[in-house]
């Protein structure tokens, strides 16, 4: 997360929440014990039913990391980075050089998407939805569901807590009423700290430049000191 921001419009909180987070390319996912490993970035490890819950997922105030942005299916993978200083946080992937490159933003109290190049895409506006913070993406957090413990095989391969976080609308009883998942993510966190994020999916409206609407983001490095965060001056209000 973060800032992915409806990178397209976002219809709620948890929507805008999914977008502020960011994502990367499809895990090849197959069922195995905690003491297996984890096919590509991801695999299902079984939970151990006297295990208690673990806390949800929450994005700290300061931090900065590096990693990758990729879209499976445009066989594209780019730099990804994500910084977060006093409870602002911004996700930029690819570059200038790069077929992607956009950067989303957590920014006083308003969420910013500014896409600079993706395939296909000729507008570029800075898309804005205020009343949205770093508090409020956390609150969606509360109500992930915990799918389980997981090892991602990587160099080195870290062991991570499993949660799925989404929005459906509109929003009925169990039953058999027609249902529009708008976006859905699942959020890969440390299994000691439930703040260090190694792995995101993003999958829903809100990804709506992808074909088949799923982006990845996976984190190489994370660490808990204050990034920098810069409001581009495309997404600065005319004055």
């Amino acid at each position: 997360m973060g800032w992915q921001g409806a990178r397209r419009t976002a219809t709620s909180a948890a929507v805008a929440g999914l977008a502020a987070l960011g994502l990367a390319a499809p895990p090849q996912v197959a069922a195995a014990p905690r003491t297996g490993t984890a096919l590509s970035f991801g695999t299902v490890a079984a939970r151990q039913a006297s295990s208690p819950t673990p806390p949800p997922p929450r994005l700290p105030r300061d931090f900065r990391g590096k990693g990758k942005w990729i879209v499976r299916d445009l066989d594209i993978t780019v730099p990804f980075t994500w910084e977060g200083r006093d409870g602002d946080s911004q996700m930029t992937a690819g570059g200038p050089q790069y077929p992607i490159w956009f950067t989303n933003l957590i920014y006083h109290d308003t969420l910013y998407t500014l896409t600079y190049k993706w395939p296909g895409l000729n507008e570029h506006p800075c898309s804005r939805i205020p009343g949205f913070n770093l508090e409020a993406l956390n609150r969606a957090f509360e109500n992930a569901r915990f799918v389980g413990p997981e090892t991602l095989r990587r160099s080195p391969q870290r062991h991570v807590n499993h949660w799925r976080v989404g929005a459906v609308l509109p929003q009925l009883p169990p039953g058999n009423y027609p249902r529009l998942p708008l976006a859905l993510g699942d959020v890969y966190v440390d299994e000691n700290d439930r703040g260090t994020f190694w792995q995101v999916l993003q999958f829903g409206v809100q990804n709506l430049y992808d074909p088949e609407l799923d982006e990845w983001l996976a984190m190489d490095t994370f660490e808990h000191r204050p990034g920098i965060v810069t409001l581009p001056q495309r997404c600065e209000p005319p004055s």
